[in-house]
């Protein structure tokens, strides 16, 4: 998914709850009768461990002939996380790359020193119609690597492993979680996962994380007393020992991680430790230096 501008919300009045460092509200986008949702980068928040980027997708309810359309575009410093709760993407890159993704499966793609990627809906799904809803995150990649070789890792839903007891089904996508490994590799220490809550079953959120948060898709929980809805980012302080308890039926995505090692620069689909490396990759994107995704030469322009 490409960057765009959109202004932060106003904020509510401060939380009772000393368990939360911080609450965010997404700000919304409408892009063609199909609504973003970002809560990472935010003015109070740039990131949650190596998470630069959080999007929420949809839901939409694409019509009969509709679709994704997300043209080639260039990335470079970080790798791009998608995650599917209903519908399909097919992902093109520069590597070759051409992989379909659908609910339970991940894409994870790095960047590195540069890569161009789409994400269009397939036009043999596009005859009906159909619905689109997920998350596409962004993670930093450490100093000594954001120059790292571009690759492309896909795992199919059973791949990835799942936690399921006491009202709570838990897949780990990235990272340990409740004594289950995800097989995906990252580059510093990265936890994703999506996890469904029924009505009155808790959650612990591990507090292994330096820095941690969940993320609420659908449904409502209860933390120490207050309640918070979908659509709101709650990043936990360090050490905390934190449980969530649903008031109804809840799917929230949680991540973290190491912090970042220093602050990082973010512009467009481009992130640096360094200032001169984004110019440096707006020009090589104005001038046809990045490599072309085969079959789909309709790309983005640079932003003005």
């Amino acid at each position: 998914m490409s960057f765009f501008p959109a202004e932060d919300p106003a904020q509510g009045d401060a939380l009772a709850c000393n368990a939360i460092e911080q609450l965010i509200v997404p700000r919304s986008s409408d892009l063609g009768g199909f609504q973003v949702r970002r809560a990472l980068p935010s003015t109070q928040r740039r990131m949650v461990g190596p998470f630069i980027f959080l999007d929420e997708m949809g839901p939409a309810a694409f019509r009969s002939g509709q679709g994704l359309d997300v043209r080639p575009h260039p990335h470079i410093g970080l790798a791009t996380v998608t995650y599917l709760f209903a519908g399909e993407i097919m992902h093109r890159d520069s590597l070759g790359s051409a992989m379909a993704i659908r609910p339970g499966e991940v894409n994870w793609m790095t960047a590195g020193r540069g890569i161009v990627h789409s994400e269009r809906t397939a036009l043999e799904r596009r005859h009906e119609g159909e619905m689109l809803h997920g998350l596409q995150c962004w993670v930093a990649l450490p100093a000594a690597q954001e120059e790292t070789a571009p690759e492309f890792i896909h795992h199919d839903a059973d791949e990835l492993p799942v936690e399921a007891s006491e009202g709570k089904t838990v897949r780990i996508v990235a990272g340990s979680l409740y004594g289950k490994a995800s097989p995906l590799a990252t580059l510093s220490h990265t936890v994703f996962a999506d996890a469904g809550l029924a009505a009155g079953a808790s959650l612990p959120v591990d507090a292994e994380a330096e820095e941690r948060a969940i993320y609420l898709v659908s449904g409502e929980v209860e933390i120490l007393g207050d309640h918070f809805t979908a659509g709101q980012l709650l990043v936990f302080r360090p050490g905390d020992r934190i449980t969530a308890t649903a008031v109804a039926p809840t799917r929230l995505a949680i991540l973290g991680g190491a912090a970042m090692d220093g602050p990082r620069h973010i512009w467009w689909n481009f992130v640096s430790s360094r200032r001169e490396r984004i110019e440096a990759a707006k020009a090589d994107w104005e001038t046809g230096r990045f490599a072309p995704v085969p079959g789909d030469r309709d790309i983005m322009a640079l932003p003005v």
